[in-house]
């Protein structure tokens, strides 16, 4: 196994996390308090994560089938899920405020 392939299976694993910690959320509606503190709901935590894992997914898929047009469209769909979790369910960029 060279270092490209090598750092593909990272990825992909990486990916698959990702996913399942995101699909985790949805389903038991339950979240660390380190990842709820970033997000103003729960919902957006989940869809964020479950969004890259996937995305980081198919991006890998895209690179190990060979050259053509198949390959460029996954890299696109996984570009066009990153957007989509970057703008729709992005992380607060403040903290959220102290209640006393």
């Amino acid at each position: 196994m060279d270092l490209g392939m090598a750092m593909l299976v990272v990825g992909g694993g990486i990916g698959l996390l990702l996913a399942i910690f995101g699909a985790k959320m949805l389903v038991t509606g339950r979240a660390p308090a380190g990842t709820l503190r970033n997000f103003p709901s729960l919902r957006t935590a989940a869809l964020y994560h479950l969004l890259f894992g996937v995305a980081l997914l198919v991006m890998v898929v895209g690179q190990v089938i060979p050259n053509g047009p198949a390959r460029a469209a996954l890299s696109a769909f996984a570009i066009v899920l990153v957007v989509v979790a970057l703008l729709r369910y992005r992380p607060r960029r403040s903290r959220p405020s102290q209640q006393t």
